[in-house]
């Protein structure tokens, strides 16, 4: 048998309110919202309330294809409710001029207001994490730095600053969750929650959101991670192989050898990929014009950045950010 601690009677609940926004991503907000509801378990009380909000009111489809209704439109709130938006995919165009005001409108009555997932470019879009830190979503982490470049962003799973805080996506915000339950109602509850859960590993805003290099990539090699994050710190700017060599502590030829034994290719065609990479994450997520993509990226001839980019994808950058 579980042993509760019964929560006095006289604290009032905490309304969490979940504004979706159109192509959310379903498994931020579901965790989030189960979190909740187990939470309400724990002593058979309502710590915690939440309810579902769209701009008009109207149903809302998630990335997923699932559409889910509802509760209301957007309406005022109470200074203690915890607004949570709900962001995905297309986080641009989602983030609504009548979203922007709502969220402006209530952070200046002094609510609390969270993002999931690529949230926390709606949040800076509305002009709330100005002096503040937060994360997002590796995918959109360039984008987002090319487009706020004055806010402080984290590669954490997670931020809390303050009346702000933000998750990156995925399970991170389970995690999220759990942080504000301990801050809320203290450690005994979070760890309820993460059992029901079967989350044996609560995380920290101290832990990554992305594997280790030599777990993404299959091996454990120092000199080789190292090359790698050297590459990743390094693409608007590349670093010739022959420097990065010398930096490990190789030749030119070494390196050469220990990229074709681990990655099946050369370091200036795995340098090229990242860069590609990037670019083309810059290019669906941004308004970017190509050229500043191509620099942004390391290219300083933007044909040259065509060519490369037809080769990765089958296609030109132009073709790739042209409606289907």
């Amino acid at each position: 048998m579980s042993q509760f601690t019964l929560r006095p009677a006289k604290e009032k609940t905490r309304k969490f309110v979940f504004l979706l926004l159109q192509e959310f991503t379903l498994m931020p907000f579901s965790s989030a919202l189960d979190a909740l509801r187990i939470a309400n378990r724990y002593d058979n009380t309502e710590r915690y309330a939440w309810k579902i909000v769209s701009e008009h009111g109207q149903p809302m489809t998630c990335s997923n294809g699932l559409t889910i209704m509802p509760d209301s439109a957007l309406e005022e709130l109470s200074r203690d409710d915890i607004i949570l938006i709900c962001g995905g995919m297309g986080i641009d165009k989602n983030s609504t001029k009548n979203v922007l005001n709502w969220l402006r409108r209530e952070a200046r009555r002094g609510v609390s207001i969270g993002g999931l997932c690529t949230g926390a470019h709606t949040m800076a879009k509305a002009g709330l994490l100005e002096g503040k830190k937060c994360t997002i979503h590796w995918e959109n982490y360039d984008s987002f730095l090319e487009e706020f470049d004055t806010i402080e962003l984290s590669k954490a799973i997670y931020i809390v600053d303050g009346k702000r805080f933000t998750s990156a996506g995925g399970m991170s915000s389970l995690d999220l969750m759990l942080k504000l339950m301990a801050n809320f109602d203290g450690e005994t509850l979070a760890n309820f929650v993460a059992d029901q859960c079967l989350h044996t590993n609560i995380r920290t805003d101290r832990d990554s959101q992305r594997l280790s290099i030599p777990t993404r990539i299959g091996v454990r090699h120092p000199k080789l991670s190292t090359v790698i994050q050297m590459m990743q710190n390094n693409i608007e700017e590349p670093v010739s192989p022959s420097i990065l060599a010398q930096d490990v502590g190789m030749s030119t030829r070494q390196l050469e050898r220990l990229f074709s034994r681990y990655l099946s290719r050369s370091p200036k065609r795995y340098y090229m990929e990242l860069r590609l990479q990037k670019a083309r994450n810059l290019l669906m997520q941004t308004e970017m014009s190509v050229i500043n993509v191509a620099l942004a990226c390391g290219f300083a001839s933007p044909s040259h950045f065509s060519k490369c980019y037809r080769e990765c994808y089958g296609r030109t950058p132009r073709a790739e950010r042209a409606p289907s």
